[in-house]
């Protein structure tokens, strides 16, 4: 049974996985566009939105998600070390995605800094990281999450 805490946290973390889903999909669009076929207003709206995505993204992950599946760390003793290293990996996407904001306002406004197989690579490297990252969380740490959660509650 769960109780409505557990609930709001659980649609917490599901709610950012699919925002991030949702950036990782328009991604893919400019991506597929380039070179010729680029929306130009799709490029400069990523840019105003992919820094704070992840930024909300990780703010989740580290209030809700981590402790809440840290509790099971005695039980699971390598748990600590996932945990850490998916907080490293957070100043590497976050940094990633000042990068990609930057190249999404250049295409955007038709002034592309770099070749568009550049901006394609680009691109396809930050989304399909983003979604290895969510597709670990959903079949990994959010079933550890509603573990955690029942076993307190």
């Amino acid at each position: 049974m769960t109780t409505p805490a557990m609930d709001a946290s659980l649609t917490l973390v599901a709610q950012s996985h699919a925002r991030q889903m949702a950036l990782c999909e328009d991604l893919e669009a400019i991506a597929d566009g380039l070179p010729g076929n680029v929306n130009h207003q799709l490029c400069l709206h990523l840019a105003r939105v992919v820094c704070p995505t992840i930024a909300a993204a990780h703010e989740v992950e580290e209030r809700v998600l981590f402790p809440a599946v840290q509790t099971l760390s005695a039980t699971l003793p390598d748990l600590d070390n996932t945990i850490e290293r998916l907080r490293w990996e957070h100043f590497e996407d976050m940094s990633f995605a000042e990068e990609l904001h930057d190249a999404l306002l250049s295409i955007g406004r038709g002034e592309p800094k770099m070749t568009a197989e550049a901006a394609g690579y680009m691109l396809r490297g930050f989304f399909e990281s983003v979604r290895r990252h969510v597709a670990f969380e959903r079949e990994m740490l959010s079933p550890l999450m509603q573990l955690a959660l029942r076993k307190a509650g």
